[in-house]
């Protein structure tokens, strides 16, 4: 794996990591329950997000992101 690869990995993960815990703090606020589901079964976050479009917009365009440098990194 050459150096700009790993770059994009490294930094897909970060922003993945980093739209999760945004998420975390948005579905906390919105519902307690939900906010617990999300912090317990991490894929439950995304799917929080789906339901609530317009609070979560924004970790959810982080965690594109996110993907999009992981999926150019290979």
């Amino acid at each position: 794996m050459d150096a700009i690869s790993s770059t994009l990995l490294m930094f897909g993960i970060i922003l993945l990591l980093a739209s999760w815990i945004n998420l975390l703090f948005v579905s906390f606020r919105d519902d307690f329950t939900w906010g617990l589901t999300s912090l317990f079964v991490p894929p439950l976050a995304y799917l929080y997000g789906c339901f609530s479009w317009e609070k979560a917009r924004a970790p959810l365009f982080m965690a594109g992101g996110g993907w999009l440098l992981i999926l150019l990194s290979l």
